[in-house]
């Protein structure tokens, strides 16, 4: 060893624990050998405390210790452990395992749970179910001619949600909306760009056309659009007799359902069942043949026969009509009832609307024969005077002694409709020359409860049997009679203090006419259901109100208001016996009153078969129904009896006294 040189330690051998083996030993890096340094000048100086380069005969210093292993392997980063390919794979199988589990009970859970439910909304989403109408039956008059029937017609509807899938190369015209209608424009008689815009927005259901007859549908239908057009079977009703009886049959809405009259009254008959056809189709809306179908028949409704004669009903109108214009009345209205069956055959309204025209709100309106009512007035008194014989109280030539005013015993003041000079009447008298203050004195000796009883047996107050919508009973005074107020008691003597309709006045002469029994008016005859069975209609037996000994005076008191000094001589008809009454009611007009002209009488009168009314309101060439409603009963009278084949009266008349 030379002197001042420090000796390399020898390497130790580590020591290692039992059951490791010993580190494998770390390769030394390699240093860069030490460039030769070039001489540096020697330094003059050592004051700044730099060590001077060893020189010649000086020792080097020491050399730096090289630094440790451990050291070194702590500043180095280790190098990252190597991928497990067979930890991904557990991962991969276990997400698709349990994507799989998903699945799996998300199919049970549909085929098992879900299962039925789906297929029943499947079955639904391809099921249709159309409705077929039933047809709705007809309304006949008495002799079997149409008042009402109905037609087959379609409905036109498009799909526009469909038509935007409609390609239209193969027929030559232009896709969507515009394709169809081109093809529909000609048919249906609506311009192209109309139609198109109707085919276009997000509806499933666009009414196109309604009312379109049989030849029309079939022309759609070869177009083989159904997929985006189709046709709806629907009916319509037609009223082959239009005006005539117009205001009596009503009409239907567009679900074919009675509204107003003999439509709204049977309804029940006359509209049948509606049946439905229910088959699954394709996407293209095509039936699909092989699949279930099921189909309920549409059951018709019954068809309805009135008893109307069509032509005594045309005639009434027409006569109403004429009246109007040659008086000036505000309208009119007529009645011809048979008298042995209390049977309508007439019911009429002057200028009567015709129901296939729904341009104005008359269709609606109604007849006014039973909704609007009116004092009785005159005709009122052959109630009064079947009451004075029937209770004994006079007899058709009891006198009287008639002022033109007469004051009642609790003070009541009563005119006569002119002045005249003190009348020798007898009751028959009274009544031929309709005498108010004759009525009040014969009247007198009437119970006040009798009074009421006869009103109420005669109908007042009361429905009539018609079933028609929109009737009025009209207005009685009170149910007791010790309410009644000091002029009640007496006015209702002469049709005043309370109101009827046509019918119920007319009703009174009919029941008198047949004998003293009252026959329920009625319009229905019976009906006809589809397999041809006939079923006539529930008659009410008659009622007696008076007795036959009492009606047939009473109408033979009547022949004398037709006769010379009466005042309906204007209601005469050649050939036949003619019984009946005079009117004039007031009625309430806005602040004042206006007056209700009429006239009931039967015919022939010595075998009566028929009644007519007439009334006119608001006439101006004359308030007195003997001026302006006896020629219009003479002239619808006359007619009836022709159609109806009654022969001339044969009995001579046994003329009453009027005077004493």
């Amino acid at each position: 060893m030379q002197p001042g040189k420090a000796q390399p330690k020898k390497a130790q051998p580590r020591k290692t624990q039992p059951g490791k083996a010993p580190p494998k030993p770390q390769a030394k890096k390699s240093q860069p050998k030490p460039q030769a340094k070039k001489s540096q000048p020697r330094a003059t100086s050592t004051r700044l405390g730099l060590q001077a380069p060893a020189g010649p005969g000086r020792s080097a210093a020491p050399a730096r210790p090289a630094q440790s292993p451990a050291r070194s392997r702590m500043a180095r980063p280790l190098p990252s452990r190597p991928g497990r390919p067979e930890e991904r794979q557990r991962w991969l199988v276990g997400i698709a395992a349990l994507v799989v589990l998903i699945f799996l009970v998300r199919l049970v859970h549909v085929q098992l749970i879900e299962g039925p439910s789906l297929a029943e909304k499947a079955q639904a989403a391809r099921t249709a179910t159309a409705v077929t109408p039933a047809h709705r039956g007809d309304i006949t008059d008495a002799d079997g001619k149409l008042l009402a029937t109905s037609v087959d017609r379609y409905k036109v509807i498009g799909d526009p949600v469909a038509i935007k899938d409609f390609r239209g190369a193969a027929r030559g015209v232009e896709d969507g909306a515009l394709g169809i209608a081109h093809l529909l424009s000609p048919i249906l008689d609506i311009p192209k760009n109309e139609l198109a815009a109707q085919l276009v927005g997000k509806s499933r259901y666009e009414v196109l056309a309604k009312n379109v007859v049989p030849e029309v549908q079939r022309a759609i239908a070869a177009l083989e659009i159904r997929a985006y057009v189709r046709t709806d079977l629907t009916s319509r009703r037609i009223y082959p007799s239009g005006e005539v009886a117009g205001s009596l049959v009503g009409f239907v809405n567009d679900e074919q359902t009675g509204q107003l009259g003999i439509e709204m009254a049977y309804d029940d008959l006359l509209a049948g069942t509606a049946g439905s056809d229910t088959y699954e189709r394709s996407l293209d809306g095509l039936r699909i043949p092989a699949a279930g179908q099921e189909s309920v028949p549409a059951v018709p409704g019954s068809d309805v026969r009135l008893t109307l004669v069509h032509d005594v009903q045309w005639k009434a109108q027409d006569a109403l009509d004429e009246a109007k214009r040659k008086t000036g009345a505000a309208y009119g209205m007529a009645i011809v009832q048979d008298i042995r069956t209390g049977e309508i055959l007439a019911l009429a309204d002057s200028g009567s609307v015709d129901p296939n025209d729904r341009s104005t709100a008359a269709v609606a309106d109604g007849s006014r024969v039973v909704k609007d009512v009116f004092d009785p007035g005159s005709t009122g008194k052959v109630i009064t005077t079947a009451a004075a014989l029937e209770g004994g109280h006079w007899t058709p030539e009891s006198r009287f002694s008639v002022p033109d005013t007469y004051t009642a015993p609790n003070g009541q003041t009563f005119h006569d409709s002119h002045d005249h000079p003190v009348q020798r009447l007898t009751l028959t008298g009274i009544l031929a020359q309709s005498s108010n203050t004759g009525t009040v004195q014969a009247g007198e000796k009437i119970p006040l409860q009798e009074r009421q009883e006869y009103l109420e047996k005669f109908g007042f107050g009361q429905p009539t049997g018609l079933n028609l919508p929109g009737e009025s009973v009209g207005f009685m005074p009170p149910d007791d009679v010790a309410d009644w107020d000091g002029r009640t008691q007496y006015t209702v003597l002469f049709g005043q203090g309370l109101s009827v309709n046509a019918m119920q006045a007319t009703s009174v002469f009919s029941t008198v006419a047949n004998g003293g029994v009252r026959m329920t008016p009625t319009l229905f005859e019976g009906s006809t259901s589809p397999d041809g069975t006939v079923t006539p209609a529930d008659r009410e037996p008659g009622k007696r109100v008076i007795s036959e000994e009492t009606a047939d005076t009473v109408v033979e008191m009547m022949e004398t208001v037709t006769e010379d000094g009466g005042t309906g001589t204007n209601a005469d008809i050649p050939g036949y016996r003619i019984a009946g009454k005079t009117g004039t009611a007031q009625m309430p007009a806005g602040n004042g009153w206006t007056y209700m002209a009429s006239f009931i009488g039967v015919a022939p009168a010595d075998d009566p078969r028929y009644t007519v009314a007439v009334f006119l309101k608001s006439p101006k060439s004359s308030i007195f129904g003997g001026d302006v409603a006896a020629p219009v009963f003479s002239d619808i009278m006359g007619f009836t009896l022709q159609k109806m084949d009654v022969p001339p009266s044969e009995r001579e008349h046994r003329r009453l006294r009027t005077e004493w």
